[in-house]
């Protein structure tokens, strides 16, 4: 592991400081919070990494192609949708004997003017916002400390996307445990695909779209 400067320990606990301030401060921007935060650590990391800030987050540009972000990417939401929808739900509502709270989205079914407005502010902060925050910075970060061995990879995963997971309390218990298990997939794949943050964000991005479309025609 490379040696880490004090430059590269002040610079992120000051950024994920700024970050938890965002979100459990007094100042409510509602789904502003993950654009506001998203672009914190664009600035975090183009002062840490200096002229590889987007390299350095994932963004890869010999990756970005159109096999990988509109059929790869798309086939794999799909999948974890299906497992999401099928399997993953229908076994934690069982134990734990709450169903999610979808009330939220309650104007989205029948609504399509409601519902593209959705997606494009979900495709803005969930699809490109969590993924840059969650697996482009904290995952990343928790890289550079850490390293890449399987046991450090484990703790990783299950305690970034455990925070993700638990930054969905609106959706109860159950949202909590299936979007910690669908966000620990969602970096699994991150990892395997070698950090290529342009894929997980469509990744992201699809399944969100295919999981309120659902909810649009009464599926959900």
């Amino acid at each position: 592991m490379n040696k880490i400067t004090l430059r590269q320990i002040l610079i992120p606990l000051i950024t994920i400081a700024i970050i938890l301030f965002l979100w459990f401060g007094p100042i409510n921007l509602d789904f502003l919070t993950l654009i506001v935060s998203s672009i914190v650590i664009f600035i975090a990391s183009a002062i840490e990494y200096k002229g590889k800030a987007f390299s350095e987050l994932g963004f890869q540009r010999e990756k970005f192609t159109i096999k990988n972000i509109l059929v790869l990417a798309p086939l794999v939401a799909l999948a974890l949708f299906v497992f999401y929808a099928f399997a993953l739900v229908p076994v934690i509502t069982k134990l734990t004997g709450v169903p999610i709270d979808y009330s939220s989205f309650d104007q989205l079914k029948g609504n399509l003017p409601t519902l593209l407005l959705t997606l494009l502010i979900v495709w803005a902060t969930s699809g490109f916002g969590e993924e840059i925050i969650f697996r482009g910075y904290f995952m990343r970060q928790f890289v550079k400390f850490f390293g890449e061995s399987k046991i450090s990879i484990v703790f990783n995963i299950v305690l970034v996307t455990g925070f993700f997971g638990f930054m969905h309390w609106q959706q109860g218990i159950t949202g909590q445990l299936v979007t910690w298990i669908t966000g620990a997939l969602i970096a699994l794949i991150f990892y395997l695909r070698k950090y290529d943050l342009w894929f997980v964000i469509a990744v992201h991005g699809f399944f969100n779209t295919i999981a309120l479309t659902c909810i649009y025609f009464g599926l959900a």
